[in-house]
């Protein structure tokens, strides 16, 4: 099996994080890295890649015959020059996400691509988290009955991350960080575009970007409902998913969690309880016999997935299961929820014509 040989062009955090996990394959070999700040080379340099100083431009990348790939690491809104520089360069491109800061951008993007015959990936990695698996896995399996609706968090209290994240013109703000990752993930889950949105983002930190956002994503059977915050001081649960005939939670991304089942019952009583200042039946808990708690069906994903796709995808031509058209979709949703924020109503996404992937 020959090896891919793969630059890396920007190595920060993501550039230094995707040389880790080229390394851990057997599939690839690091042909050089690329960055502007030259800091970048000595912390390369320290991490033990041999090749760190092969490269000192773009144009050298380019040049290289014995360079395969490009992996794009850089602040997103250098994405597309890099893109459209290496794919007019024959080279095949991994990018980070998000992809571009609009839908027009990315098919300026996808258009040099084909023109060029290079595959292009976007890193929508978090197709493969396991709490993401684990969800999809009760979606579709029906084990807790139709889904009703779903919440889906990501909460942190540390801030925005960084120093270009804070930047508008940068490509920074939480839903181009994070939104873009939990957004694929109801897209490919329900098989393309919700049927209208609304959402509304929080400025809290005083920055000219999102530190974070509520959307909700209505589609024809189910609800999803997906919150990011960057200065939550308290652990929520990763996942609720509420079925007609249970409810599962997820609290963490080590998928500590459980099913909890009805049992239904003509013969229960429901024992109403002391509610405040009042009393409820209706929001009284259920009696610990009159629920059947299970494990989790915890589902994980192969080893470096998504890498082990482009592989093929360049040298056997198999296509890879991130489409372009899913990718479009996604960004559309982003700039529906830009729409959706700015007029405080609901959009409705039939009128946007974006395109599903069912």
């Amino acid at each position: 099996m020959r090896k891919l040989r793969i630059a890396i062009v920007g190595y920060g955090g993501m550039g230094g994080y995707h040389a880790q996990g080229l390394a851990e394959t057997d599939i690839f070999e690091l042909s050089g890295i690329y960055d502007i700040d030259e800091s970048r080379y000595d912390v390369a340099r320290q991490n033990g890649i041999a090749t760190c100083d092969a490269f000192r431009s773009k144009e050298d990348i380019a040049a290289d015959p014995n360079t395969d790939a490009v992996l794009i690491a850089t602040p997103n809104d250098s994405h597309g020059e890099y893109v459209k520089y290496f794919a007019a360069a024959g080279k095949h491109i991994i990018c980070e996400k998000p992809i571009a800061p609009t839908s027009a951008e990315y098919a300026e993007m996808t258009a040099c691509a084909d023109k060029h015959g290079i595959v292009f990936a976007v890193h929508q990695n978090r197709r493969w988290d396991a709490d993401f698996l684990t969800v999809k896995n009760i979606y579709d399996s029906g084990d807790i009955g139709k889904i009703l609706r779903i919440e889906s968090r990501v909460q942190g209290g540390n801030g925005v991350p960084g120093d270009w994240r804070k930047f508008k013109e940068k490509g920074g703000g939480m839903m181009l960080d994070w939104g873009v990752h939990l957004i694929d993930q109801a897209v490919v889950m329900f098989g393309g575009a919700p049927d209208s949105i609304y959402c509304s983002y929080s400025f809290a930190q005083g920055f000219d970007v999102d530190d974070g956002f509520k959307i909700i994503l209505e589609y024809p059977n189910t609800v999803m409902e997906i919150v990011v915050d960057t200065d939550c001081y308290i652990k929520t649960p990763r996942w609720i998913v509420y079925g007609e005939n249970g409810t599962a939670i997820i609290e963490d991304w080590d998928l500590t969690g459980k099913v909890v089942k009805p049992i239904f019952s003509p013969e229960r009583k429901i024992a109403g309880i002391k509610a405040g200042n009042g009393f409820t039946k209706t929001m009284a808990y259920r009696t610990a016999d009159s629920l059947n708690i299970e494990d989790l069906n915890r589902i994980h994903p192969a080893p470096h997935a998504f890498y082990k796709e482009f592989y093929d995808a360049v040298v056997g031509g198999v296509p890879m299961s991130i489409k372009h058209e899913q990718v479009m979709t996604v960004l559309k949703i982003m700039e529906a929820a830009e729409q959706s924020a700015l007029s405080h109503k609901s959009v409705d996404l039939k009128s946007l014509k974006v395109k599903t992937t069912k």
